[in-house]
Formats: structure tokens, C-alpha cells, sequence
């Protein structure tokens, strides 16, 4: 019963008209192209093929971490990063007791209580919670060597997968991506690019949870599992042509935003604002001109001239145009960004999760400084799926 059910789950699931176009089998991809329809030549994607992702993303997060260890904290260490974390609270058992049983963040009439309790100033233990919740946040030394890594690994790839489509026909003529749909065969070097994207967002699946923990963890779960979901869309249905056009341009960015963030924490702040306005004019340039005008106009209507709509296509095409609407969202918000920060002369903090204030100015100009990077944007900015959220920390 139970394998009678799971086979027609998997025939539902795997329903050949919803997934590819009219006329074409799964059958007619697992044949190998070759000469008047014979074997010998490279072989379509596979489902299993995206199986081999997840080896390869349990090496990355063991490379990841080497190379945070033996390569990223000495650069730091180097470039006057401190290894120190915020200022402690001082000990009190019926604090600690309130903070670990009741609440982090208690309310004027618990302060109240607790001010008569322990005869101490409502502000004093204001200050004491503050610095409670900063204590166990990772120190600047530990989001300098998490951004070196990911600033490395986006540039890495970004160089390949430019170096890999400027050789590619589609590149230069996007509806190259659409003849002889869905027989394109695979390649080794597509194979390695696509798979190497998978992986590195398993990758980010598994270190979220080891990550420096921030605000938006949900939305950046939901978005990494969402990239997963499209990355290997596109591979089981053989979209690779278009995707690695997709990936590519996501790519472009995003390491300009991690460099940004390194010269922050290095306390480089004109470098660090000259990095992100190219950001932001990257980002903007790649997203609201390119991709509408470049990627969207070859899968909605390059396409549909050449072979026509079909279900998944809809589907394909309905996030892509969704993508766009976020692109539209977070720039509107960089350049929000972007203008405070002129005013204010410098990069703002990181709101999602790093150190909250504990002087007492911060006290009296929180509310005009905090926030200003607070976009929650790391997460569905791209396909592909890291991050290009418009936030850091600049830490106290």
C-alpha cells in the first residue's frame, strides 16, 4: 500500500506535461545526444545529478572553515581587527534569574519591580539587560572572517561563471538559450558551475544555524530553501542556459557588498562608503536594467516565440517576475540607504543582529541612527540566493 501510494506520488509529482514541453518525455532525456539520434555524446541533466550536491556542501562549510581559521583571522588580526566582544554585564543572580527564565527585554513595570528590588535606577537595569543580550553576541574578529569568506567565495565564483558564459553563445545571443529546447546537452564546466551554486547554498542551509545568529534567521531560511527550489528547477528541467545568465548577474554584486562590510569592520570607513555606493549602483544597474530588459525579455517572450508556454513555464517565469519586484523593493531601499548615509557622512549600522548600543548617548540617538541598514533583504535578493542585503554593523 505504502509503495503504491509513494509511485503515485511520484508520477503526480513528476507529471510529464506539467514539467516539460509539449511532445517531450523524461524518456527523451535520459538518451545521451549524439549524431542522427545516437549515443556518444554528453548527456542531459538528471534529477540524481543534484544529489551530488550535498557532499559537496558538507567540503565547502569544512573549507569555509579553514579558511576562516588559517587565512581570514590573520588578515584580520593583521588589519587591527579587535578580538574582543562587548562589554559584560555585571553579575547579579536575580537579573540573570529574570533574563534566562522571563524575559530579555522586560517592560516598564517589571523594571519598576525590579528597581525596588534591588534598590538600583530603572536606567542602570536598562543598561544591565542591554548589555546582557550584547554578551553573547560574536565579536567583530568573528563577522570579519564569516564576510572575508563569503566576499572570497562570491568573487570566485562570479570570476568563473563571467569567464564561463563570455565563451557561451547565449551570452551573446539569449535566444540560443531556446533553440533545440529541451535537447541541449550538458557540459562538464555547466555541470561544475550549477552544481557549485547548489552547494554553496546547502551550505548556507547548514551554517545558518553555526552563523552569527540575526533578526531576519526565518527569512533568510525560507529564502535559501526558496534559491534551492529554483536552482534545481531549472537544472531537472534543463533551463541551464538561462539560469547560468540568472546566476551570473546575481553574482555581480554581491561580493562589492561583503567587501564593504570588511573595510567597515576594519574601520576603513571612506573605503567602506565609496565600496557600497558601486553596490548600489551595481546592484540597481544589474537589477532594475539588465535583468528586466536582458533576462526577462528572453524567458517571456524569446521563449515563447521559439517554444511556446507550458505549465512550468509559468511557474519559471511567475518567480522570475517576482525576483523583479524584490529587485524594485531592496533598491528602492538602497537608495534610501544610500541618501541617509549622505547626510549622516557615513555608513550606518547593521539592525538585523549585531550589538545593540550601551552608552547613554546611544540612548538619546537611537532612533535617528539605528536602522538605517535594517532591510532584511539577505535573503531573496537573488536566484542564486546569497544575500545582497544592504546592512551591516559598525560596532560599539
Amino acid at each position: 500500500m505504502a509503495a503504491a501510494a509513494a509511485a503515485l506520488l511520484s508520477a503526480w509529482f513528476w507529471n510529464e506535461r506539467f514539467w516539460l514541453p509539449h511532445n517531450v518525455t523524461w524518456a527523451d532525456l535520459a538518451a545521451a545526444p549524439g549524431p542522427e539520434g545516437g549515443g556518444g555524446g554528453a548527456r542531459y541533466p538528471q534529477a540524481g545529478h543534484v544529489l551530488s550536491a550535498f557532499p559537496l556542501a558538507l567540503g565547502i562549510f569544512a573549507v569555509r572553515l579553514l579558511f576562516e581559521r588559517f587565512i581570514a583571522k590573520p588578515c584580520a588580526i593583521k588589519l587591527g581587527v579587535q578580538d574582543r566582544g562587548p562589554h559584560r554585564a555585571q553579575p547579579n543572580a536575580i537579573l540573570e534569574k529574570v533574563f534566562t527564565s522571563i524575559t530579555k527585554c522586560p517592560d516598564g513595570r517589571r523594571l519598576e519591580g525590579l528597581s525596588k528590588q534591588l534598590d538600583w535606577d530603572v536606567r542602570k537595569i536598562q543598561r544591565w539587560f542591554r548589555h546582557r543580550r550584547n554578551q553573547d553576541k560574536p565579536t567583530i574578529l568573528t563577522k570579519f572572517c564569516e564576510s572575508m569568506w563569503r566576499f572570497t567565495f562570491y568573487l570566485s565564483i562570479f570570476s568563473y561563471g563571467l569567464k564561463f558564459i563570455w565563451s557561451s553563445p547565449w551570452f551573446w545571443d539569449t535566444r540560443q538559450c531556446w533553440y533545440n529546447y529541451p535537447f541541449q546537452p550538458l557540459t562538464s564546466s555547466l555541470f561544475c558551475y550549477y552544481i557549485m551554486e547548489l552547494a554553496f547554498y546547502w551550505s548556507l542551509m547548514f551554517s545558518q544555524f553555526t552563523d552569527i545568529k540575526r533578526k531576519d534567521f526565518l527569512i533568510m531560511f525560507v529564502h535559501h530553501l526558496a534559491t534551492i527550489g529554483l536552482i534545481t528547477f531549472s537544472y531537472m528541467n534543463n533551463m541551464l542556459r538561462v539560469g547560468t545568465l540568472v546566476l551570473c548577474l546575481h553574482d555581480a554584486s554581491d561580493f562589492l557588498l561583503e567587501a564593504a562590510k570588511l573595510a567597515n569592520y576594519a574601520k576603513y570607513q571612506r573605503l567602506c562608503d565609496a565600496t557600497f555606493i558601486l553596490f548600489g549602483v551595481v546592484f540597481i544597474v544589474t537589477r532594475l536594467g539588465i535583468y528586466p530588459f536582458w533576462i526577462l525579455n528572453t524567458t517571456l517572450f524569446e521563449s515563447w516565440e521559439l517554444i511556446g508556454p507550458y505549465p512550468s513555464w509559468w511557474l519559471f517565469n511567475g518567480l522570475l517576475v517576482t525576483l523583479q519586484v524584490l529587485h524594485i523593493i531592496w533598491s528602492c531601499l538602497i537608495i534610501r540607504i544610500a541618501y541617509k548615509a549622505l547626510l549622516r557622512g557615513k555608513v550606518s549600522k547593521d539592525d538585523r543582529s549585531d550589538v545593540e548600543s550601551s552608552s547613554e548617548e546611544d540612548d538619546m540617538t537611537s532612533n535617528s541612527t539605528k536602522g538605517i541598514f535594517s532591510t532584511s533583504s539577505n535573503g531573496a535578493n537573488r536566484i542564486n540566493g546569497h544575500v545582497a542585503s544592504a546592512q551591516w554593523a559598525e560596532e560599539e
